[in-house]
């Protein structure tokens, strides 16, 4: 079965995760069409960023076409340069790995912990404190002699990382800390909302995200001058109201306004949208809980998470079938699902990279298989999935 999440499913499939467009999102870009308003400026890209910037407790916030322009020009902006090193965690879709090569500079992976699959802090500091060592004021790799620059934690799934340990070893060592939130905005950290710790965080409004624009990122912060600088590398580094004077090399980054109403309108309905998930998370819980060799998303006690993508592991040995056997079983009763990503070290661009050990993000990648929770998910479609997989157990 062919299917692109965030896309709509084929008759009869309980997809992955889709969007829920029932609120406010066809008034909105009726809005902008009647008005004329379509490009990157008008009302609602000013209404969008500030409804983000609100729900994140920052003082500014800068709508993009993505979640990895938005990294590309957080650490532009943070001062990452070529040849630098950035810190990022192994277990990631490869947006931010691939937003520190725009820049010439290099990632350094670091391992997920195996009780919620976020970056290790453990693992970090001694990488931080091992492979790592002071020089001419500035932090290098011993291997590679690279400056090291800047941490990007990314918050796997929905679940925050334990910001407050990795916060600690950016500060001790003079670190740039960007949060990647692509998965998480709604979440919380000891009472803070995601994307409220470090110099800047980024969040992905793709078409599978929790909160949809069908494509679309954002950088959010407290300092003035990033803010600035991305949103004037955003509009081509455009230097004249009037003329065409460029000083600097700029992208066409911008958001459309017309993706920005829809945006507007999602978050909305923010509260609602998040206690579904977490509801939905909740139920799979109490279906699946019993079943031999399937384990679940579990929660940090200081975390609130939203549980973006609901995860299982699947145990072999213990529950008969292999995670991707699995996904096979229930594509063909029509329930749509997908493995996790491949750790970043492992693929061909980065096979080279620096990097700890790896092997959680390994077990990880192996067992893990997300499944349908889209927030329009019924409680039949739910029981319909974990009656699928209770039977897949004993096929």
């Amino acid at each position: 079965m062919s299917f692109e999440p965030g896309a709509p499913p084929e008759a009869g499939v309980i997809p992955l995760h889709v969007p829920e467009l029932t609120g406010n999102e066809r008034r909105y870009v009726l809005e902008c069409l009647d008005s004329g308003w379509i490009s990157s400026v008008g009302p609602f890209v000013q209404r969008f960023e500030r409804s983000v910037a609100d729900v994140t407790g920052r003082r500014h916030a800068v709508a993009v076409v993505s979640g990895t322009a938005a990294l590309h020009l957080a650490l532009l902006a943070a001062g990452v340069k070529a040849d630098d090193e950035v810190i990022v965690s192994a277990l990631s879709f490869v947006a931010p790995a691939n937003a520190i090569r725009y820049l010439g500079a290099w990632p350094s992976f670091i391992d997920a912990e195996p009780a919620h699959w976020q970056m290790d802090p453990r693992k970090l500091e001694e990488f931080l404190a091992r492979k790592c060592a002071v020089s001419g004021g500035e932090l290098h790799n011993r291997v590679t002699g690279r400056r090291v620059a800047a941490i990007v934690p990314v918050h796997v799934l929905g679940h925050p990382c334990d910001m407050d340990s990795i916060r600690a070893l950016a500060e001790r060592y003079h670190l740039v800390l960007i949060e990647d939130a692509a998965e998480a905005l709604g979440a919380g950290h000891r009472g803070r909302p995601v994307g409220a710790v470090g110099l800047a965080a980024c969040f992905s409004f793709n078409g599978n995200k929790l909160f949809s624009t069908g494509g679309g990122g954002i950088v959010v912060t407290d300092d003035d001058e990033v803010a600035r600088r991305v949103r004037y590398l955003s509009t081509q580094a455009k230097d004249d109201p009037i003329e065409y004077r460029h000083d600097e090399i700029g992208f066409n980054y911008r958001l459309p306004s017309l993706q920005a109403a829809l945006g507007c309108a999602q978050l909305e309905r923010m509260t609602v949208f998040v206690d579904r998930k977490r509801e939905i998370a909740r139920r799979y819980s109490e279906r699946l809980g019993d079943i031999p060799g399937i384990d679940l998303m579990r929660e940090a006690p200081w975390a609130k998470s939203t549980f973006w993508l609901y995860t299982v592991l699947v145990d072999e040995k213990r529950y008969g079938m292999s995670s991707r056997a699995l996904l096979h079983h229930l594509d063909a009763k029509g329930i749509q699902t997908r493995p996790l990503w491949t750790p970043l070290p492992r693929l061909a661009p980065y096979l080279t990279a620096p990097r700890t050990e790896i092997e959680v993000a390994d077990r990880l990648h192996a067992s893990a298989l997300s499944i349908p929770c889209s927030v329009g998910l019924t409680e039949g479609q739910l029981d319909q999935v974990a009656d699928a997989i209770r039977r897949g157990a004993r096929a």
